[in-house]
């Protein structure tokens, strides 16, 4: 038998009283807002852009993505997106480095770690740690002051999300979708630096539709990105 709680019973009696054009326009309402958050990136990240698009071009070694919690979810995909778009990236978590990971990380590495606030505990030791020896950390985070920011070699700097596009000011919703969409222009302008071909991208990702896209194989020079 499975009991509910006197406060999560008010919550489903509470929400039974919304009718579907209630609902609606608080869809509506979200999806205004986060629309709105990525209009704020225009004519504001391009700079950090192109900075860290030529470094992770640049970088000699590997090109590490970290971050925790939502952070770390939205850094995992950044390291699947390099990938495929021709710069090879991998992601360890913040605290699985923290527990002995960091040892996969050397001097000619470039570490990308995203935080929102700055004010995560593990990643700010993490980065200290990192730059301490020697290791490239750029941190990815709104608050450049933070003491995450501070720890980093240098920062890219995103515009703070409004405080009711993130629910509470608490929830990442809004500022995911903004450091995804920073990162899909990271990638698109490395691939643009780099050349990266159609034929790359099918060749290395030969599973779903995208391995099915037998009219691009004989476009070997043909780039992904023309400027």
């Amino acid at each position: 038998m499975i009991l509910f709680t006197n406060h999560v019973s008010s919550e489903v009696h509470h929400m039974s009283k919304l009718d579907d054009a209630e609902l609606r326009r608080l869809a509506h309402t979200v999806l205004v807002r986060e629309a709105a958050g990525l209009t704020n990136l225009a004519d504001t990240v391009e700079p950090s852009v192109v900075r860290v698009a030529r470094a992770v071009v640049e970088t000699t070694g590997k090109v590490i993505t970290t971050g925790s919690g939502t952070s770390g979810i939205m850094a995992e995909r950044l390291a699947h997106l390099l990938s495929v778009c021709g710069a090879p990236a991998l992601y360890l978590p913040a605290m699985d480095a923290l527990h002995g990971g960091m040892g996969a990380i050397g001097t000619t590495d470039l570490v990308l770690a995203v935080s929102k606030t700055g004010r995560s505990t593990e990643l700010t030791q993490l980065v200290t740690r990192l730059v301490d020896r020697g290791v490239h950390v750029i941190a990815v985070t709104e608050d450049a002051g933070s003491p995450f920011g501070n720890a980093a070699t240098e920062v890219a700097e995103l515009p703070a999300t409004a405080a009711d596009s993130d629910p509470g000011n608490m929830i990442a919703m809004t500022s995911t979708l903004a450091v995804g969409a920073w990162g899909d222009a990271v990638s698109v302008v490395a691939m643009a630096l780099s050349g990266h071909t159609m034929h790359d991208v099918v060749n290395s990702h030969p599973a779903g539709g995208v391995g099915t896209r037998e009219d691009v194989m004989s476009d070997t020079d043909k780039p992904v990105v023309g400027l």
